[in-house]
Parts: structure tokens; sequence; C-alpha cells
């Protein structure tokens, strides 16, 4: 059940901060760091591009608080309706696959945001607090945007690692 409830939480902010995240030009950007990396795979024409994402503690550890900025700017006004498909899996095994009402997620979620999402830049910071029980496995998470119209508005990957990096060992 508590992984259930990761993978619902970890969609749930991405899907919020998504929807309360449009963005202005459309370029292809990558971040990483060791343990997690993110991709806007949209297009020029989206409505929304993801600027940058960024996680704290960097990286995210089971059984603690995880707040998530995201910085991103909106082309068009994003209205009620909006809605996001998520899929996260582990390895090539789905592990949750559902539609989110962006709108009525970041409401939930107590957004800094909330719809209609005017055109401009916008700073969501989220905070969540990740189950012990997360198992130690890499995840992807791919989220795929849509207006209201059932156009696309943004298209996101998401990879994190929850595996224990090994410590070298000297051996003398």
């Amino acid at each position: 059940m508590a992984r259930v409830f990761f993978f619902t939480l970890l969609s749930l902010v991405l899907a919020g901060l998504c929807s309360a995240t449009p963005m202005d030009q459309q370029t292809l950007q990558t971040a990483v760091s060791d343990k997690w990396s993110w991709k806007d795979c949209g297009n020029p024409t989206d409505p929304v591009e993801i600027k940058s994402i960024e996680i704290s503690p960097d990286p995210p550890k089971p059984g603690e608080d995880l707040t998530v900025t995201v910085i991103g700017e909106a082309k068009e006004r994003i209205e009620e309706g909006a809605y996001a498909d998520v899929t996260v899996k582990v390895g090539v095994i789905k592990i949750l696959q559902k539609e989110f009402d962006l709108c009525e997620e970041a409401r939930n979620a107590h957004a800094d945001i909330s719809c209609p999402v005017e055109k401009g830049t916008h700073k969501v910071v989220h905070t969540v607090t990740l189950p012990k029980e997360i198992p130690k496995a890499p995840f992807v998470v791919n989220v795929r945007g849509y207006t209201d119209l059932d156009d696309d508005m943004v298209c996101l990957d998401l990879n994190i690692d929850f595996r224990d990096t090994p410590t070298r060992k000297l051996f003398w």
C-alpha cells in the first residue's frame, strides 16, 4: 500500500506542477544529477515549457520531505479541464498509469497557483513526505499534459534512482 501511495503522490506532485508551470520558448532542456534527471520532451508549439526543476534534498531520500521547485512559462492561458496522463515504471514494469485533472490536483495540493493559469512565468514550490518504504530501484515517470481541448500542452520525462550509491572501499 505504501508503494501505491508513493507513486500516486509522486504523480500528483508532477501533475500539479505541470499544470502550474506552463512556459514560453519551447527548447528541449535536460537537467541532470547523479540520482535524478528530467527532460522537457515537448514541441516548440506546446503551450507549456519547463524551464527548470530543482529538488531538495538532492538526491531525494525515502522517509523525508521532498521539496520540488518548478519554473515555467505559459504561452497561453491554461483553462479548467487541463489534464495529464502519468505513467510510472520501474525498469520495463509499469506500476502506475493514471489521468489527473491538473487544476483539481493543484487545488487539492493547495498549490501556489490555480486555474485558469494566465500567460507568463510561474514558479511553483511543493513539498511532500516520501514514504520510507520506497523500493531501492530506478523509476521513470512520463507526464503528458493536455489542454482542456485535448491539444498537447506539456511533455516531461523524469528519472529518479533510489538505489544506494555503492561506497568505494579502499584495499591496502
